[in-house]
């Protein structure tokens, strides 16, 4: 699975990095083309000779690599590589990587890499488990990281618990399945994803909007990506990030602009997931200038006119073969309003999510969801799932779907 992929294995200044040794062995038996980075404390734990022997590869550590001025070039490190794995990745890396720091060749590479990116975490119990280890890593993630987890064992303080770097074949594994992923069941196929709210300008400073994050949007273009499609994630205004080698971000902000992005790229597509919240109205007019409330002044009307029906317009010109699934938030008689949007629409599958239920909607991790597929009487009500685990299982409906046509 890992024969003539490009790794950039980056090794930081711990304990643990005695095991990049049998890593890079593991990795290169493969067949897997190792180019290892060492920040200088990691020379210090072990040899960049031992690496650079088993590698095949001399090991770079500076930005310069010899008095002759010669570089060694982060940026193209970045574009070469399929992957990127820090291991171990010590706590001081770990926050310099979240934070965007970059005093060393290992965070400029990171910087510049658009390849996935892998983090191992190694480090004592307790740095392991402080609140700024957890945040750093949560926002790593969301970010568009991988982390391989830390296992329980023997640390080199003598406590006992988690923090030890996952063993050299774990890692292996890790990226086995993830290769394997993607080249799943939708390799070949094209697929758009709409994600996050919209804004509706209504001066250069005042917007209409809602309070999508974008979280299930992205982690269906991110499922549907592990499986071997070729994504354009159509995004609205969002902070999230994803970076994926199948995964192209358009990034838009009115409803207007996602309808122009969606549609160029729908002809193409097999797969078309509408996940955003987009605006049904925008003001008729924009004010060049921010609006200054007068004297005097209770009260301000905006003439609001409708947006375009992305849903419906696309749904019109659905061609055979092509699977849409749309979303639908309720907060009143939710399945009526669901069944009414999937007939009008044309969908072939419709997501249901419900305000009322705890810890579904916006901003959430999880997610509560109801399924309604066309043809179908009977719905199908998931319980409460992370929203990775959502996508996984609405993507595996949208495969069954394809399969079906």
């Amino acid at each position: 699975m890992l024969q003539g992929k490009k790794i950039i294995l980056a090794v930081s200044g711990s304990i643990a990095a005695y095991k990049s040794a049998l890593l890079v062995r593991l990795l290169v038996k493969q067949q897997a083309e190792v180019r290892v980075i060492m920040t200088e404390k990691a020379q210090t734990f072990i040899t960049p000779l031992t690496l650079a022997t088993l590698s095949k590869n001399p090991v770079l550590s500076d930005f310069v690599k010899d008095n002759t001025g010669l570089w060694n070039n982060h940026v193209d490190l970045g574009l070469w590589a399929d992957v990127m794995i820090i291991a171990p990745a010590t706590s001081n890396t770990l926050a310099k990587c979240a934070q965007g720091l970059c005093d060393n060749l290992l965070q400029a590479t990171y910087l510049s890499a658009r390849c996935p990116v892998f983090f191992a975490p190694a480090m004592d119990l307790d740095m392991y488990q402080h609140p700024a280890t957890l945040h750093n890593l949560k926002l790593l993630e969301s970010f568009g990281n991988q982390i391989i987890p830390s296992e329980h064992g023997e640390l080199a303080s003598g406590l006992v618990g988690q923090g030890r770097m996952a063993e050299p074949e774990h890692i292996v594994k890790f990226l086995e399945d993830f290769f394997s992923k993607q080249s799943g069941t939708l390799k070949g196929k094209k697929a758009i994803v709409t994600a996050g709210p919209t804004y509706e300008a209504i001066d250069p400073v005042r917007f209409i909007g809602n309070h999508s994050t974008g979280k299930m949007g992205y982690a269906i273009a991110e499922s549907l990506a592990n499986q071997g499609a070729e994504v354009t994630l159509v995004s609205g205004p969002s902070k999230l990030q994803l970076a994926h080698p199948q995964v192209e971000i358009t990034r838009v902000t009115s409803a207007q602009q996602m309808y122009e992005a969606t549609r160029e790229k729908f002809d193409e597509a097999n797969i078309v997931v509408l996940a955003a919240a987009v605006a049904d109205f925008t003001p008729k007019v924009v004010a060049d200038q921010k609006i200054k409330k007068k004297e005097g002044q209770e009260q301000m009307q905006i003439e609001l006119v409708r947006t375009i029906d992305i849903a419906q317009t696309l749904g019109k010109i659905k061609k055979a073969g092509q699977v849409i699934t749309g979303f639908a938030m309720e907060t009143e008689n939710a399945l009526a309003n669901a069944q009414s949007k999937l007939d009008r629409k044309n969908f072939d599958m419709i997501v249901l999510n419900s305000l009322n239920e705890k810890g579904a909607g916006f901003g959430h991790d999880t997610n509560k969801v109801t399924i309604i597929e066309r043809g179908k009487e009977d719905y199908e009500e998931w319980p409460l799932k992370s929203k990775k685990e959502v996508a996984n299982g609405i993507v595996k409906l949208i495969i069954g779907k394809l399969n079906s046509n």
